[in-house]
This record gives C-alpha cells, structure tokens and sequence, in this order.
C-alpha cells in the first residue's frame, strides 16, 4: 500500500522515519518510555475508549494506549500524521486488532464530530507554526465527547539552565521558529482558546518538555447537536 503524505505547511518527518525510534530516545536522554508512559497513564484508559494520537510519527505512544483497550469492547487507539512514511513504519511494527493509523493533518481530522473519548499528544505541535497549532487543537476539540481528556507532552518555557539550552539550540540549529512559539509559552493559551478547559501543567521533564492535562467542557456540545 502506497502511504502518501498529505499536504500541510506543517514540517513533516518523512526523511526521519527509517531512523525515528533509533535516534528518539537518545534525543530524550533516556526518558523517552519514563516519559510516555506517565502520559498514557494521564489518559485514564477505559477499555472501550477510542482514543487519538495526533502527530503520532511511528506510534510508539498509540501502541501503549492500544495495550489497555478491548477489541471485544470496540476499543481503540488510532494515530495520525501527515508524514506518510511515518504511517508506514506505524503500521508495520505496531498495528494490531486495537492499534490503527491513518495519514492525516492534525489541522484537518478526517473523523466525526464527538467521536472520540480522548485525544493524545506527545512532541509534535512544536513542528508546526501558531496559525496550524489553533487550527489543531480546534479540530481535537471538534473530535472529542464532551468530558474528553486532552493530554499534551511538548516544548514549552525553560525551567531549568539545561531545558533553556537545549530548547534555545534546538530552535536555531534546525531552524525551526515553531519552537521558539512553543518555549515563549504560547500552548496553554492556545488550548484554553480552542474551548478547552484551562490546561494543567502537571509536570516538566528534562527542564522543557512539559505535560499538560485538559478536558472539553460537559456542557460544549457541537453547534448541529445544541
């Protein structure tokens, strides 16, 4: 099957993805599945959830979610990204009965209204500018049921000497200003501006990399169902 990138202004990482989860973990220094796993747990699984992964690269997060699901009980975790060879390698190392991926643009979601239990993000909306990063959390908005959980580990302000260091070389040695978005701290206003509740920030790891823990509103129904 030919996994064809979609269009998004978005930076996509379709050259990275033969060497994705190589070199991941040594960029995380070592936290990578530490780091993972407490946004999995974050995600209060159901058996029966279906849950999003925008941005999911080569679905390292979806496969953990997909673990806590049921098949019997429709339950499942399904990742998106633009980058059609990350798709790829997803779907031939990780898909399973509970475990599908789709090549998508986070600022378009090919799925209904209302139509997921929680939504899930871990280092991505560092890669794409401000315009696209409301358009996306807009969209994980329009997906969710209300009371859904939204989860997001990534780039924000530097809490630590090493976090500013890395964060700061990061935005200007891959030249990258998407980043430099995220470490002047713009997600949270973004997420609360999408409709969601104000997000926690519930921790920070490596002094720049923090998670965040929101929901949709119970009473924000979508306009055709008010």
């Amino acid at each position: 099957m030919d996994y064809k990138s979609v269009p998004t202004r978005g930076r996509t990482l379709d050259y990275a993805a033969g060497v994705y989860d190589v070199l991941e973990p040594w960029v995380m220094f070592g936290k990578q599945n530490h780091i993972n796993q407490q946004v999995v747990d974050f995600l209060d699984i159901k058996q029966w959830h279906r849950i999003l992964d925008i941005g999911c690269g080569t679905g390292v997060v979806t496969k953990l979610i997909s673990g806590k699901l049921s098949s019997k009980k429709q339950g499942m975790a399904i990742g998106i990204d633009a980058a059609g060879k990350m798709i790829e390698g997803a779907v031939k190392k990780r898909e399973s009965d509970t475990c599908s991926f789709k090549v998508a643009a986070a600022e378009k979601l090919p799925f209904e209204n209302e139509s997921f239990d929680s939504a899930v993000s871990t280092l991505f909306f560092h890669h794409i500018q401000l315009d696209l990063k409301k358009k996306a959390f807009a969209e994980a908005f329009r997906i969710l049921k209300p009371g859904g959980r939204l989860v997001v580990s990534d780039m924000h302000i530097p809490e630590t000497i090493l976090g500013f260091l890395i964060a700061h070389a990061s935005r200007w040695l891959l030249f990258q200003p998407q980043i430099g978005e995220n470490i002047r701290g713009v997600l949270p206003e973004v997420i609360e501006n999408a409709g969601f509740v104000k997000p926690r920030l519930i921790k920070t790891y490596l002094g720049y990399i923090t998670l965040f823990l929101s929901e949709k509103p119970m009473d924000r129904m979508m306009d055709n169902k008010s």
